[in-house]
């Protein structure tokens, strides 16, 4: 059977593990692209559109679990993760698949043969209950964040160049970010500026529980939102306050203003 996956994991020797072993396991299964972090899973998952996301639990920046959420019903799930008592849980709902590192080979023949069931007999149905799957990520971040047992330190300020001077930005100022061909324009209270920084490399940086990606090219910060406006083919436009610009929201970051 023909078949489309993802791989995403920040450890190129895992991915090229897990690469080598599901060609012995499922020839016919074509890698379509790898990824190195969520963010990234994510930008490749809406350019290739597989069938299968391997994601790994902990990675850099936007986690497997953030990406995941992303991705939702679009594709089968299968996390690789060190926390076996949440993947069991996840296993064990229906929701997603779980490979344990190291790999081991016998359990990903069963994992391949539950994909291969799975996409033969619904190839046109959602291959998760939402339901299900919010309760494993819900479960599988929390035990990361226990585990992980530190406060990560985000930016508190940007460096941008402003004429002939070099202004720092408070970050709880910033409006919203868009990518400019090789530079970041940051608008925030007191203007606008150019940094050399791409949008890759602050979307890792500035604190997500205030700054969310809404696009490939634009991040917003969420206390400055007042509106979500809906639009067609599951996208959304972000006002936000005392401006008149609307920022796009795609489809792959739609639900994180579902519950605003």
């Amino acid at each position: 059977m023909n078949a489309t996956a993802l791989i995403a994991d920040d450890e190129p020797l895992l991915r090229e593990r897990l690469r080598t072993l599901l060609a012995r396991a499922w020839p016919q299964l074509q890698v379509l692209a790898e990824a190195r972090n969520g963010r990234e899973a994510v930008e490749l998952f809406d350019q290739h559109a597989p069938q299968i996301v391997f994601l790994d639990v902990h990675m850099p920046g936007m986690s497997g679990i953030e990406a995941a959420r992303s991705i939702a019903r679009r594709a089968q799930l299968v996390f690789v993760t060190a926390f076996e008592q949440y993947a069991v849980q996840a296993f064990e709902q229906g929701a997603v698949d779980y490979l344990v590192k190291p790999f081991d080979e016998e359990r990903l023949a069963d994992t391949v043969q539950r994909l291969q069931q799975r996409i033969t007999q619904a190839p046109q149905t959602a291959p998760v209950a939402p339901a299900g799957l919010e309760a494993v990520l819900d479960g599988l971040s929390a035990e990361l964040q226990r585990r992980m047992g530190n406060v990560p330190t985000y930016l508190q300020w940007i460096k941008a160049s402003v004429g002939q001077s070099v202004r720092l930005i408070p970050v709880d100022q910033i409006a919203y970010l868009k990518a400019d061909e090789k530079y970041t324009l940051v608008v925030w209270e007191g203007g606008e500026a150019l940094i050399r920084k791409t949008i890759r490399e602050l979307a890792d940086e500035l604190d997500p529980s205030r700054f969310v990606q809404t696009h490939r090219s634009v991040i917003v910060n969420l206390h400055q939102v007042v509106q979500v406006t809906r639009g067609p083919n599951e996208t959304a436009e972000v006002q936000l306050k005392d401006r008149r610009e609307l920022l796009p929201v795609s489809r792959s970051y739609l639900h994180l203003f579902r519950q605003m």
